[in-house]
């Protein structure tokens, strides 16, 4: 079985690949919303449409936007600026993001088309209320006000194709309904941001505690969260996280939260990186312990050449091969598991222990492993769950 030293998830390497280009960093929605903001209320002010605005950021610096289009209604204005993501895989890039501000008593945030509205707890808004994060409400807020001063302002937001982008998001399982969040803690879009994969992946967990869910479900990518659905479909939806590599930020929260379950659904390759201790699983700063399984394709019976064979190869997937064609997969795959899930419950007692809970508080782990289709649990720590 595993060691009894500490588990922790590793510092980033000494030494990184250089890039010959740097990735192009591009705008949260929540920033583009607050410079249409601005500009709709430029237009109510002043009558003439703005070609471009600047506006302030949470870090004090000032960024400008151009103004795809501007018009005004009787007593309503309404802007429109196209989201840059830069170099980020976003599903909301070219999003347009458009806002309606009309002058009022009080400052009032409304979703428009495409825009989602809250309906469970757990996202620090109002249900009911439109899913318009604290930081974009700030950004808009400071936005206008530099315009119209401490007057009052009720601020529409729409995104014509919204709700069609919000079908590529997680917004309805952790309770947005019709549409996208109007993001942003920074208003900056970090390419390939891992800050705020590993975000959402603790916000998801946050909004399970508010639904007083006990089982969290961890699967490390589409496919195998599917295959969660499947291996337990009395689960809500709101259960199951597609963790990436962020198994310990997931388990941490889930202790802080009271949670008492965690099932972690994969394939070999990430459940080997778990079971030799590793939590961040990403391929650029982990190794597949290959040693490791050698020793669990010996301790099985598999022939020593087979088990150096298993040693000397680059991807946990050769082991996952000899092993199916030794007729050993089930039980190699069952040690796996098993020796992952004692792996994710020592990492949650040291997260007890870290963040002053009481002895005891450590989640009830189960794992299983799914094949390389991820249509079949192959091994697990439930001998109930794999495939016939």
């Amino acid at each position: 079985m595993t060691g009894t030293g500490p588990l922790r998830e590793p510092d980033m390497p000494r030494t990184m690949k250089v890039r010959p280009k740097a990735l192009r960093t591009g705008f949260t929605t929540g920033a583009c919303s607050a410079a249409a903001a601005k500009a709709a209320a430029l237009l109510l002010r002043d009558g003439t449409a703005p070609t471009s605005v600047e506006i302030g950021f949470p870090s004090g610096n000032r960024h400008t936007f151009d103004v795809l289009s501007a018009e005004r209604l009787d007593d309503t204005a309404t802007a429109v600026v196209v989201k840059d993501a830069g170099d980020d895989p976003d599903v909301t890039h070219g999003a347009h993001l458009t806002v309606t501000v009309r002058r009022c008593e009080d400052v009032v945030f409304r979703a428009g088309v495409g825009v989602g509205t809250v309906t469970k707890a757990g996202l620090g808004l109002e249900v009911g209320g439109p899913a318009i994060n604290p930081v974009p409400r700030r950004m808009i807020t400071e936005a206008v006000r530099e315009v119209l001063g401490e007057n009052g302002f009720e601020v529409t937001i729409s995104v014509p194709t919204g709700e069609v982008m919000a079908r590529k998001t997680t917004n309805r399982r952790l309770g947005v309904e019709g549409g996208i969040s109007i993001l942003g803690t920074t208003g900056i879009v970090r390419p390939f941001s891992t800050a705020s994969w590993r975000a959402s992946v603790e916000q998801a967990v946050a909004v399970m505690a508010a639904q007083q869910v006990p089982t969290l479900v961890l699967a490390t990518g589409g496919r195998t969260e599917r295959a969660a659905v499947r291996l337990l479909p009395e689960l809500p939806p709101v259960a199951f996280v597609e963790v990436g590599d962020f198994t310990g930020a997931a388990l941490r929260r889930a202790v802080e939260h009271g949670l008492t379950d965690v099932v972690f659904v994969g394939m070999v390759g990430k459940l080997t990186k778990l079971a030799s201790g590793v939590l961040m699983t990403h391929y650029t700063r982990s190794k597949v312990d290959t040693e490791l399984l050698g020793r669990i394709s010996t301790d099985h019976g598999i022939g020593t050449d087979q088990a150096a064979e298993v040693v000397a190869a680059t991807t946990a997937r050769r082991a996952y091969e000899v092993w199916e064609g030794a007729g050993l997969l089930r039980a190699c795959g069952d040690d796996l598991c098993a020796r992952v899930a004692d792996v994710l419950r020592r990492f949650s007692a040291e997260a007890c222990v870290e963040t002053g809970l009481p002895a005891g508080r450590e989640l009830r782990t189960r794992v299983a492993m799914v094949d390389f289709t991820a249509e079949h649990v192959v091994s697990a720590t439930e001998a109930g769950w794999v495939s016939a």
